[in-house]
Parts: C-alpha cells; structure tokens; sequence
C-alpha cells in the first residue's frame, strides 16, 4: 500500500500544481488548449527535475563514475534546474562525484581550466568495475537510457564520425540491439537452429551479421525486484566519447585516463595504447525473451557491460558482466520461468558477409556461460574480459584448458631479435604465482616469470634461426600445449637497439663513439643503471660462434646515450681472441628489472659493426702499423682454401630495369634501395642494388648494383660495385652451420674483408686488388637470360607466356600455370568470383580475387583481396601455410618461408602490392587497384615448353596456347570466339581432389568450404563481345 499511496501523492502534488497555475493564468485572461498542454509539460518538467535532485542529494559527493545521473554538458558535475530558475540543489550544494553518480556530468568546462588527474584519484576510479552510466541529467532527461529500445523497437542506428577498426573492417556507424550486441550490418531476428554458428555458411543468401556480442541472445527489458526502487532503471544504456586526448573536462580526462590504464594493464601489448575514442553499452537488468508473464521472470534479469577504446588503428573491448541470472531465451530451449538449459547465449565476435569469426570458449553457448562474472580477472576483476579486435581477435584473459580444442597463445611482441633479450609478454592459461613457467622458442627453453593470473613474462634466448618458428609454455613440466608463430628477426632487419651517432665506428682509428639505445626497450625505470658488452663472431668450424669479449663500462644511467673513449682500451690483452674482426654490441641492465623477477636482464643490441675501434692497439702490437693488410692477407688466404662459388650463382641483368623487372630472381637490397634506403655506405655511387632473393645449395647469392644511368656496376671499374657473396644475407637453414647463420655469415665472409682490404687500405692497395679482381669480382651480365611473364587483371584479360591475349569469365578456381616437370613441379592458381552488383545491377562477368601457389615442396602462399570494407589498412590478406602474414614492419618487409621468400616493395605501406619468390626462379606478383587484383607470373628459361594452365604453353608459338589438360591441342587460339574460349577455360577447374594433370586446389577454404563453394559451372558470361571489344590492354596495366 505504501506505494500506492506514493503515487497517489504525486498525482495530487502534481493536480495542485496545475491548479495554481490555472487559477493565476486565469487571472490574466481564459486558457487556451495550447496553454493548458504548455502548462502540464512544465509540471511533468518541474516533477523531473525534483526528483534528479532527491537523487544528487541522496549520492551525496557527485562522482561521473559512480552517479546514475549524467554530466553536465561541459562535462562538470549537473546543475539542476526548474523552469527558468536554478534548484538550490546542484552539484556545488552535493559536491557529487562524477564518476559514481546516477546523473551525467558536464561535457565542457570552459572556465574551470585543464582537470588534471591525481594518482590517487586514478586508483580510485579504477577501483570500479563497471565503468559509469546514467539514467538521468541534469535537465530531468534519461541520461545514457535508450527509451527507443524495447521488445517492438530492438535497435537503434548510432553515427560513430569516426574510424572503427573491428576484425579487419573500417567501420563508422552500428547498432545498438536489446539482444546484447553492438552490430555492424542488420542481423536476423529469428534463428532456425541452435547452437548459432558464425560466419553463416549460406551468405549471401541468408544474412550474415557482423557484430560484437558480450551476450548474443534474445533479451526482454526486465523489472526491479520490490523494494530496489533506487537503482538504475533497468534497460540499454549508450554512451560515446569522442577524441578524448583533446578534453580537458573532468569526466572525460577521468575516461581517458581510466581507460588508458585498464587497458595497459589489462593485456599485453598495450604499453603505448592512448585511447582516442570510447563507447559504453550497458545492459542493464534485461530478462529472456519468452518468459512466462504468469511466473517471476521479468525479475531474473542479467546486467552486463561492453566497452570501446580505440585509437583509429587498434581497438581494444572490455566485457564487464555484473551479475547472470539466466542463460538462455526460451526459443533456444531455455525455461519460461528462470531462462535455464537449452543453448546458452552466443559470446565471440563476427565480422560478417561470410569471413571470419571467433566464438570465446569455452563460454560460449555452453553451461561455462555461468562462469563469465566470475571468471576473466582482467585488472583482478572477476567478471572482466578483455580483446584486441582491431585486424584479429586476440583474447587477453586465461580460460579453463578441459574444453578447448586450440590452444592459442596471446602475446606481445610477436618477433625479436635472432640474438636474444627481447622480453615477451604472454596470455594463455589460468596462471598461480607458485607455478613453474617455461617457455620454449623453436627448440631452446628458457625460465618464464608469471605477473598475475592472466600474465606471464619470459625473455627470448639468443637463436640460430630466422622467420617464424613455434613460441610455446609449459607449466609445471606439462605438456606444451599453448603455443604461437613468433617471428625471429636477422641481425641486419631487426630494428636497432644500440647503434651509434656517426659512422666514426667504421675508421679504423676513431677517437670517441657516441653510443645510443632504445632505454626504454630495457625497462621503464628512469633511476635503473645499465651496462655496454662487446660480443664477436667467427667460424672457424661448423660451429659458429658468437664470443664474449669485454665489459666495455658498466653501472652506467640509462638514459640511452654514452661516450665511449677508444683509448681505454688501449691495455686490454685479448690475446685469444685477435681474430675476431666483426662483432655486436650489447646494453642491458647491471640489475635486472625486480618487476618482472626474471634472473636476466633484457637487452638491445647494435647491428654487425667492424672491430678497429677495439682491437687496433692490440693489433698494432702484434701485426705493426699495416695490421689491415695483414688481416687482409689472412682473409685472402682462407678464401682461397674454400670452394669457389661464384660460378654457381646467378648472372646479373645488364640494366636496372631488367633487375627491377626480373621478379623471380631478384629482391631489393634494402640496404640500397630506390623506394627506401638510398645511402648505400657500402656502394657509393649507385642507386640501387637487388639481391638474389634465395641461397643457392651451398648458401651463396649474387649481388648486382646499378648507377644512376641504369647501368651495372662493377668491382673492375670501381671498389665500390657489387658482389657475389659466399654467405646470403638471409641465411640457409639449418641456420646454425657455418656459412648459414643469417646476417652473421655474410658479414663475416663478405663484408668485413671489404673494410680490411679495401676501406681501410684503399682502392689500389694490392689487397683491394685481390678483392675487387679474384676474391669478390663482379659478374658481367654475358649470360643472362631475362624471364618471361604471364598476367591476368581486370575481368580478367589473360595474356599467356607467349603474349596471346583473350578474356575468360569463368567462375570457381582455376590452373592459371602448372608445371609437373622432372626438374620443376609449379602450380600457380586463380579463384574468380563474379563481379559486386554495381549501380547497373548484376554484372555478367567474373574477375580475379584470389592467387595461391606452391613450387616442388615449398610453403603454400595465397594473397588474397580483402572485401571492399576491409580495404583500409591492409588491401590483401597474404596467408601462408594456413597463417595469415603481414608486412606492416619494415623488418618483415621480406620474409622468408620454406623455400620461398614473400615480401613486399618497401614503398608500399598499405600491402597492396606482394612478390613471392621461389627456389627455381619462378616468381608471382600480386598487386590490388580500386578493387581489382593483377597478378603476374615470372619463369625463367627453365620452364620453357613444359607450361600448362590458363596461361598457356610455353613454346615461342601462340598456336598452342589453348592446350588440355591432357597435352592434346584445344580449340584455335581465336580471341573473338568467346563461346570457344569459355569451353576451354572450365576445362582447368579445380576441385579438393587431386586430379590428373590439374592438380588439386591449393587454397585455404574458411568456414568449412570447399572449392565447390565458388564453383558455378551454370554460370554463363556475357558473350555477346566483338573482337574489337576484347580489352587490347598492355602489361602495365
């Protein structure tokens, strides 16, 4: 009765109210219809406003991050009023906290100045685990509450006005939905079957939704249970943020701030993340849909959070879950009365229109789902989750191992230097500080160090390898189940941690070294003291070695720079190690970081530098004042006494644009490149260099430098031309011989022998005679055979090896070449899908969207065009056996495979542009324009007459071109005769089978299909062409 009466008292305060408003208008004259309403609204107005002040004034010190009412629009604390005038009653009568106030704060403080955040503060605010909603503000409004959203209006449209990064898609706008997701595209309301699986198999024929989902499920808007009268209203809560570093309002500096650190410390990989734009979505008391209305389910309510960061180029989610009280919605076989069994709610992500998806197990749509709130410890939070889910969703909290069927490591950074001391951050499973933790790179494990509960922390051991090898923990002496791809850098890619100011350190009698280093690679303790090592390498058996030679200083601030004096090391007696000539320098802290509670200390190292600066005393001492030439002697010697390679690797191309060209064989030399790196230290003079892009068997390659005429260079003209090299810069697996470390064998045998014979002596010395004429002589082009090329663009025009072009819009995967040759075995295929209906609406003809090939037993690489969406930071998708691969690094520019190498140009930062490079020469170059792919295949003269596929055969001779499968000759090679043309082209379709002369498809197929799903041989082109319509387009094209 109490509340009745409540009502009751309200409506006669209210009725009173209107009274004595009407009986003083009167006074002035009869009321008009318009009056009256005018007059109810600002009773209903004043009743608002009343009751936002009962509320302020019940939470007493206004908080943003606790109030249920909202800021101010200048981001302050509310300021209530009624009518005209200002309520006595506002944040300077409360002083309200506006962080834990039911009512929204002020968005803008013009006059109060920058609010600046205190430390205490910070951990105030942080001490919350929702982040603040309101249901009210200070004009008597609903604050954050979405009144739109209820059981017949499930969603609401939000512009966003900015960029939105979500699975690999740019996104600008979304839904709001009761269903508990925040959605990218429209979603279905109905669902035929359960469990939901994502991305659905029938797109586009039925709806694929894209959308992040804390709690995917059918939702009702619930009812407080008696007696909780106070709390927030149940329903949707929305709130947005924009371009938070620019406020300076209290509410949104808090916002920034809070969010800033919950993310940092929440996940790895976050330690330079600054949030730039923020959404918050609460759930608030939502019951399952189908509840009977003659039980208590409109009472058994879940409330659940999801909240946005992102700074434009990574986006970070946060699932808050307060408290579940049900599971699923009755459609989905859940009760009528508590909302239990059946198929829980979806959790995950999905990026829609068929792509990709990630369901977070093992809660989703199991009776786990009950764990959420108490599970995931993001920020020791039970009940937080946290996600990066900008390009690829990686989850930043432990779960349960029972049900999992991957184990997959989270951890950040994913590459680091081949010699070691990069520390690695990792989230897999549920840690116990008193658990033991190693972590195994490749083949070498080392002692890992656990944080909390959903972090660990271990330190790269120095390897003997390059690219990607497998990264994996195991706890307590387990198994190694959790794992990941991480990525080893060589010495000369890997960025650099220590390097020097000038190049003073290759003289060979500097005075001082001005040394400088990544401090802040070492930790972030401004008051930590460091340490400078001097390591060297040689070979001088089939094990390399990488040998301590001196603690060059020591106790030193790191603040990451330091002079060094050459002539303190004048007394040093290193009288075993004479024969060191080329080394690294180390830094790394005289204590290591107690944070981490590692028994070593992480470090950074410089690139291979020449020894002069230390060893030049000493080497005075025992070879004299022309200690260069006898080193050089030495060098000249042992050269001489190892096999003569130079006749085995590749000629050089005569011109620069037959090297450019020459894509097969071929890279850049990053270290002299036209599109990158034009200084050339070790070939003045020229304006680019290519490498040969893989070793030879004996781990050789070919080096060939051009001047700015176009013309090549040569060590007979000038010391300074390029060279055959006994070692590959890349390196040879197995990687840990000599001769075949990466980066380190190339420059102990091909580089620093330049600096004694010739750099330190000079041109004309007789030892730069002997290096420049026989030991490291550059290779004339008499000989070199250019390759041919094959290319297919547009939708699509094919030109074959023997340049016959024509235009094939067949739809499925294809043989575009196949080689299946004693000496060659190449497959090279195409998918073609039909073109996007367009403003002229279906389109009649197919055009190229993806490339995979394989040569003899190399990696399988696809490049794969993203949709139309995605296309924004990345343009293809480049997955290698399986794993997806990016470029966005310059020390994975190039990056080599099992007897491939990928890379792209160093120019080209949006990956729309990838080479993939083989043993035998064969290249293929993928490149994407205003939504088309092209791509190009490079043979070199090996390959001649054993071509097959779309591009033809290979004989010098166009007549052939339009060859079976089989060998037996197909129709003429006529261009116009369409109908001819697509006769033959389906004869080289691909499916998952392996079949006789075709082959099988060498596509990764997502999503549980095969090469069927693009398969339509119903389909039929518009044919109806005249051979003056066919596309006579160039190569360049």
């Amino acid at each position: 009765m109490t509340r009745w009466w409540g009502l009751v008292a309200v409506v006669v305060v209210a009725v009173c109210r209107v009274t004595q408003a009407t009986e003083a208008t009167q006074a002035a004259g009869p009321l008009t219809k318009e009056d009256l309403d005018l007059l109810h609204q600002q009773v209903e107005q004043d009743e608002k406003l009343e009751w936002v002040a009962n509320i302020l004034e019940k939470e007493g010190t206004y908080d943003p991050m606790k109030s249920r009412v909202a800021p101010a629009p200048d981001g302050g604390p509310p300021r209530v009023q009624r009518g005209n005038s200002r309520v006595k009653r506002s944040f300077d009568d409360f002083g309200n906290d506006p962080m834990m106030s039911r009512m929204a704060p002020r968005q803008w403080q013009p006059d109060s100045g920058p609010y600046a955040i205190t430390a205490e503060r910070l951990k105030e605010i942080r001490a919350q685990k929702m982040y603040p909603y309101f249901d009210a503000d200070q004009r008597g409004g609903n604050g954050d509450l979405e009144v739109n959203i209820n059981t017949q209006n499930t969603q609401v449209n939000k512009q966003l006005n900015f960029l939105l990064p979500f699975f690999g898609f740019g996104l600008n706008y979304t839904w709001v939905s009761l269903n508990g997701y925040l959605g990218f595209s429209d979603a279905p309301f109905n669902w035929a079957n359960y469990p939901l699986s994502f991305p659905v198999q029938d797109w586009p024929t039925r709806p694929d939704p894209s959308f992040i989902g804390p709690f995917y499920s059918k939702c009702n808007i619930g009812e407080l249970r008696p007696g909780d009268d106070y709390s927030k209203r149940p329903g949707v809560y929305w709130r947005m943020a924009r371009d938070l570093p620019s406020r300076e309002d209290q509410f949104s500096v808090e916002l920034r701030e809070r969010l800033m650190w919950d993310i940092r410390e929440g996940m790895v990989g976050t330690a330079i993340f600054r949030p730039k734009h923020a959404i918050i979505v609460t759930w608030k008391n939502v019951t399952f849909a189908g509840g009977s209305v003659n039980t208590d389910a409109k009472f058994v309510t879940n409330t659940f959070q999801l909240v946005v960061a992102t700074d434009e180029i990574r986006t970070y989610t946060i699932f808050n879950y307060d408290y579940m009280s049900w599971t699923s919605h009755t459609e989905a076989g859940g009760s009528t009365d508590e909302g239990q069994g059946g198929v829980p709610a979806f959790v995950g992500f999905n990026a829609g229109n068929g792509t990709r998806s990630y369901e977070y197990t093992p809660y989703s749509q199991k009776l786990y789902i009950r764990d959420l709130a108490v599970a995931g410890n993001a920020n020791g939070f039970p009940g937080r989750h946290m996600f990066r889910v900008d390009e690829k969703i990686l989850a930043g909290c432990c779960r349960r191992e029972e049900e999992l069927k991957e184990y997959p490591l989270t951890f950040s950074p994913e590459q680091g230097n081949m010699l070691g001391g990069t520390l690695v951050n990792l989230t897999g499973p549920c840690f116990k500080t008193s658990y033991r933790l190693t972590c195994q790179f490749d083949t070498t494990a080392v002692e890992g160090y656990i944080l909390d509960d959903n972090r660990a922390t271990c330190i790269m051991p120095q390897l003997y390898v390059s690219g990607y090898v497998d990264f994996s923990i195991s706890i307590n002496n387990g198994p190694y189940y959790w794992k990941g791809k991480f990525f080893v850098e060589t010495p000369l890619t890997a960025p650099e941690g220590v390097w020097f100011k000038d190049d003073k350190y290759q003289h060979h009698s500097p005075e001082v070294l001005n040394v400088e280093w990544l401090a802040g690679n070492l930790t972030m303790n401004r008051d930590a003291q460091a340490q400078i090592s001097l390591y060297g390498y040689r070979e001088i058996s089939i094990k390399p070695e990488i040998v301590y030679i001196d603690m060059l200083v020591e106790g030193i601030p790191n603040t990451g720079s330091f002079v060094l004096t050459t002539a303190d090391f004048m007394s040093r007696d290193n009288r075993e190690l004479l024969d060191l000539e080329m080394g690294l320098v180390m830094i790394n802290l005289t204590i290591p970081e107690p944070l981490y509670g590692l028994e070593k200390s992480t470090a950074v190292w410089s690139r291979p530098v020449p020894l002069a600066w230390y060893f030049r005393f000493q080497w005075e001492r025992v070879f004299g004042s022309s200690w260069p030439s006898a080193m050089c002697d030495r060098w000249i010697e042992n050269d001489r006494n190892l096999r003569n390679f130079a006749y085995e690797v590749e000629r050089c191309p005569c011109l620069l644009q037959q090297a450019v060209a020459d894509k097969g064989r071929f890279l850049p030399d990053f270290s002299c490149d036209k599109d990158g790196n034009t200084q050339c230290d070790y070939h003045f003079g020229a304006i680019h260099c290519v490498r040969t892009a893989l070793p030879n068997e004996d781990g050789a390659g070919q080096q060939c430098c051009y001047d700015r005429d176009g013309y090549l260079m040569m060590t007979a003209d000038k010391m300074w031309g390029g060279n055959p090299h006994r070692a590959h810069n890349l390196g040879k697996t197995p990687f840990d011989e000599a001769n075949k470390v990466p980066s380190l064998s190339h420059w102990y045998h091909d580089v620093i022998p330049f600096y004694t014979c010739c750099k330190w002596q000079g041109e004309q010395s007789p030892g730069c005679v002997t290096y420049r004429f026989e030991r490291r002589a550059s290779q004339d082009c008499v000989g070199y055979q250019p390759p041919t090329a094959a290319t297919v663009f547009g939708d699509p025009h094919i030109y074959t090896f023997d340049d016959f072009p024509y235009t094939f819009n067949g739809k499925g995967e294809f043989v575009l070449a196949r080689v299946d040759s004693v000496r060659h075995k190449l497959d090279v295929q195409g998918r073609f899908e039909q073109i996007s209906l367009n403003y002229l609406h279906e389109a009649k003809g197919s055009m190229l969207t993806a490339v995979a090939a394989r040569d003899n037993i190399s990696s399988v690489v696809e490049v794969r065009q993203r949709p139309i969406d995605a296309i924004w930071r990345y343009h293809l998708d480049v997955i290698v056996d399986g794993q997806r691969v990016y470029f966005d690094r310059y020390s994975q520019k190039i990056q080599q495979f099992r007897e491939c190498v990928v890379y792209t140009p160093s120019n080209v930062l949006n990956q729309s542009h990838v080479i993939i490079m083989f043993a035998s020469g064969a290249g293929v170059e993928v490149m994407e324009n205003r939504g088309f792919l092209g791509t190009r295949i490079y043979l070199p003269l090996s390959f001649a007459n054993i071509t097959r596929g779309l591009f033809g055969n290979w004989t010098f001779d166009q007549t052939d071109d339009f060859t079976l499968p089989d060998g037996t000759l197909g129709p003429a090679s006529e261009a116009a005769d369409m109908k001819a043309v697509h006769t033959y082209g389906m004869q080289w379709v691909l499916d998952d089978k392996e079949r006789d002369y075709v082959g099988r498809s060498l596509f990764n197929h997502d999503n549980y299909r095969s090469s069927n799903y693009y398969y339509d041989a119903d389909f039929v082109p518009e044919l109806n062409l005249k051979a003056g319509s066919v596309c006579q387009c160039n190569h360049e094209e």
